[in-house]
């Protein structure tokens, strides 16, 4: 598997599993580690809102929400990847749908590459 490949797995793996998390179908615990096992440990978002969130903070957060929102579902369109031997730039776009309620969010995140795995470094989502 190529980096780019590494990369879009980690993007898709991660929608899926931040969605069971929302529904709250999965085990706990199970689930909030692997979620939590994609992130490099310095990693930060800048979310919609324009906050920046920690690696911390965004595993502070994630209890909280597990199960609130039991049919939310995400989908993920225009995914672009370029990497290199040892980092990555993604774009994409996350459409989310709870009920009637649909955002839109354009993406773009840098991961580091270490052997097998694409780790998320840096995340940027604004509102389209």
């Amino acid at each position: 598997m190529n980096n780019d490949e590494k990369i879009i797995k980690e993007i898709k793996e991660f929608h899926r599993d931040i969605e069971a998390w929302f529904r709250g179908k999965e085990d706990q615990e199970s689930l909030y580690k692997k979620l939590l096992s994609g992130f490099n440990s310095d990693f930060k978002m800048i979310s919609g809102n324009n906050n920046t969130i920690t690696l911390a903070a965004f595993s502070e957060w994630l209890p909280g929400a597990y199960g609130q929102f039991p049919d939310r579902s995400i989908v993920l369109d225009n995914i672009e990847v370029q990497s290199t031997e040892s980092h990555g730039l993604a774009s994409y776009v996350e459409i989310q749908t709870t009920g009637d309620l649909v955002t839109h969010r354009q993406s773009s995140a840098v991961f580091v590459i270490h052997q097998d795995k694409a780790f998320w470094l840096h995340l940027i989502e604004k509102w389209i």
